[in-house]
C-alpha cells in the first residue's frame, strides 16, 4: 500500500476517529489491498461536530441516537423525551466520543 494515500485518508479523515486509535489504523491500513482500501474510502464515516449540532438542536428526540444507528436508545429518548432533558444534556458532552467510537467500529468491521 502507497504511503502517501494512507497519510492522505488519515489526515482527511482523523477527526472522525479516536485519537489514540489512529498509529493501529495505520498498521492496518498498510496490510490492506488496494480494492480494500477503495472501498474504506467510500464508507460513510459520520462526522463528530455535526452530530453534535444535530444534538443540539434536535436531541431531546432521540435523532442524534439514531443518526449513530442506535434505534432503541434512540426510541427511549424520544418517548422520554430525552430524559426529561437530563439525557439531552449529558449527550451534549458524550456524542463526539460516540461517534467517533462508532466510526472505529465500522472501520475495523470492514478493515479486516
Amino acid at each position: 500500500m502507497d504511503p502517501q494515500r494512507i497519510d492522505l485518508f488519515l489526515a482527511t479523515t482523523n477527526e472522525k476517529f479516536p485519537g489514540e486509535s489512529i498509529p493501529a489504523m495505520r498498521a492496518q491500513l498498510e496490510q490492506v489491498p488496494d480494492d480494500r482500501f477503495a472501498f474504506l474510502q467510500t464508507l460513510a464515516f459520520r462526522n463528530p461536530v455535526l452530530l453534535l449540532v444535530v444534538s443540539l438542536v434536535a436531541g431531546g428526540f432521540g435523532v442524534d441516537r439514531f443518526l449513530l444507528g442506535q434505534v432503541g436508545l434512540g426510541l427511549l429518548k424520544l418517548l422520554t423525551l430525552g430524559g426529561i432533558g437530563v439525557w439531552t444534556i449529558v449527550d451534549w458532552f458524550l456524542i463526539m466520543g460516540a461517534t467517533r467510537q462508532r466510526n472505529l467500529r465500522l472501520f475495523l468491521q470492514h478493515v479486516r
